[in-house]
C-alpha cells in the first residue's frame, strides 16, 4: 500500500479495505491528537486534506464525485446553525428569565435543558448523517470496469502500445 497516495492524493480510486485502513488511522490520529491539548485544532486542520483523499477515492470507487463529500458537511453545518439559532437562543432566553425572576424557579431552568436538549438534537442529527455517510461508503461495492476514475483498484493503469 502507498501511504502518501493514499493520504495525500484524491486521485484515483481505493477499495473498501484500503479505505477501511485508511478510516481507522485517521480516527486514531484524531483520538491521539487531544493528548496534544493545544494543538489538537492544529492537527485536525491539517487531517482535512488526509480524509478529503480518503473519501474522494472510495467515492470515485464506484463513479462519484469526489465532491459528495460535501453533503456531510453541509447538513452539519445546517443543524450546527440550526442548534444555535433554536437551541442557543431560547436557553439563553431561559437564562435571562431566570436571573430577571431571581433564579429560583424551576421551570425556567427546565426550559433551558429543554432548550440545550433541543440543540443536542440538531448536533445528534448530523453525527448520524456523518455515521451513515461513512458507512455508505466504505460498504457500497465498487466498479469492477475501468471508470472515469481510473482502473479498479490492484490494477495497473493500461497504457497503450507505443507506435514505432
Amino acid at each position: 500500500m502507498d501511504w502518501g497516495r493514499l493520504f495525500l492524493s484524491a486521485e484515483g480510486r481505493i477499495g473498501q479495505k484500503d479505505y477501511w485502513i485508511g478510516v481507522l488511522i485517521l480516527i486514531g490520529l484524531w483520538i491521539v491528537s487531544h493528548l496534544a491539548h493545544i494543538f489538537a485544532p492544529l492537527i485536525w486542520l491539517v487531517l482535512i486534506w488526509p480524509w478529503i483523499c480518503v473519501y474522494a477515492k472510495r467515492l470515485h470507487d464506484f463513479n462519484k464525485s469526489g465532491w459528495m463529500i460535501l453533503l456531510p458537511v453541509v447538513v452539519g453545518c445546517v443543524c450546527l446553525i440550526g442548534a444555535i439559532v433554536i437551541g442557543g437562543a431560547a436557553a439563553l432566553g431561559a437564562v435571562f428569565a431566570a436571573f430577571n425572576e431571581g433564579g429560583s424557579d424551576t421551570g425556567t431552568w427546565m426550559a433551558v435543558l429543554s432548550a440545550l436538549g433541543v440543540a443536542a438534537a440538531f448536533l445528534g442529527v448530523a453525527g448520524v448523517v456523518k455515521l451513515i455517510f461513512l458507512l455508505w461508503v466504505g460498504l457500497s461495492t465498487g466498479d469492477a470496469a475501468p471508470n472515469r476514475y481510473g482502473p479498479p483498484p490492484g490494477v495497473a493503469a493500461q497504457t497503450p502500445p507505443a507506435v514505432v
